[in-house]
């Protein structure tokens, strides 16, 4: 059994070893999660939530780490949440040592931290809200969450980020493949990377285009901007710190950051209680209730929606 008052007291700290044991936490569905939970809660809510995503190979691990750069410049901790594809071996994240973002590994400032998807679609993993929460109580001024490059099902991020940063390269697919992706929906700023290469201006024009087909926004909208970078290079990586300081600010005047994470709190209790029913359903293989609906079902006695309905009430007694 762990000393989850003291272990929380440790991350508050910004202790290393004390963020990463409570992480694990969250990834193990440990039974003291629930007590981790409560205690890191009154400290949360302060951290800005930043996810970055995009297509395999636009430089999102790159883009990330220039970020980190950027913002301990300015002298904020940050926190870094890297969500890779899994082994399907050993299910752990197959880019674990983040090779891009070695810079930061000696920094105290700087809590990176790789999750595995565990199979679980829409980018993310299925234990990301609970870890930005250890993030935000560690004391992180940003959180940078970088999503696995999945293509088309990797819009989960925008639910769970204040601001979405959407990336894209030149020669990486057109503007209709991005709206295909429905990545072109959630993206709040978008940066055209690796800009010193040919067709750069042009993926900027095609985006913009596209952006602006069927645009019904009002005046004081947020209008999403496009910056283009060299992040291996750190070009560009100011001008896109300074659009996500304006859309933070955006957010905070016309009280769209205390909306987005009322949604994003409704999400994860959602999730939660789901998951307790599911495994209270999970029990019911084998339970003679079960089996005498699927009977009546079978002869047609009952229709599977009012089968469902039954046991629905015997399992919750609602």
């Amino acid at each position: 059994m762990i000393d989850v008052p003291t272990l929380v007291e440790q991350a508050r700290l910004g202790r290393p070893r004390a963020v990463a044991r409570l992480i694990s936490l969250v990834e193990n569905a440990s039974p003291q999660l629930r007590e981790a939970m409560a205690a890191l809660a009154p400290h949360t809510g302060r951290a800005y939530t930043v996810g970055l995503t995009g297509s395999p190979g636009v430089g999102k691990s790159t883009s990330t780490s220039a970020l980190v750069s950027a913002y301990r410049r300015r002298g904020k901790r940050v926190g870094v949440l890297a969500v890779d594809p899994s082994s399907p071996f050993s299910g752990g994240a197959l880019l674990g040592d983040r090779v891009r973002m070695q810079e930061h590994a000696t920094d105290p400032e700087v809590y990176i931290r790789s999750m595995a998807t565990r199979g679980h679609l829409g980018g993310l993993s299925w234990a990301a809200p609970q870890a930005l929460r250890v993030l935000d109580a560690a004391g992180c001024d940003v959180i940078l969450v970088e999503t696995v490059g999945v293509g088309q099902s990797e819009v989960e991020v925008a639910a769970q980020a204040d601001t979405t940063v959407v990336l894209l390269a030149p020669g990486m697919g057109d503007g209709i493949q991005a709206a295909k992706a429905g990545i072109l929906e959630i993206g709040d700023v978008f940066v055209v990377n690796k800009a010193d290469r040919d067709g750069a201006d042009a993926t900027v024009r095609e985006l913009g285009h596209m952006l602006g087909l069927g645009e019904s926004r009002r005046p004081g909208d947020w209008r999403p901007p496009i910056v283009k970078t060299v992040a291996a290079r750190g070009e560009g990586v100011d001008e896109l710190v300074e659009s996500l300081e304006k859309h933070h600010a955006w957010m905070e005047e016309h009280g769209e950051l205390a909306a987005r994470r009322r949604r994003r709190a409704a999400d994860e209790v959602e999730a939660i209680a789901m998951a307790a029913l599911r495994s209270r359903m999970g029990d019911l293989h084998g339970d003679r209730r079960l089996e005498s609906l699927a009977e009546r079902v079978a002869s047609g006695a009952l229709d599977p929606y009012a089968a469902a309905d039954e046991l629905v009430e015997g399992v919750t007694g609602a």
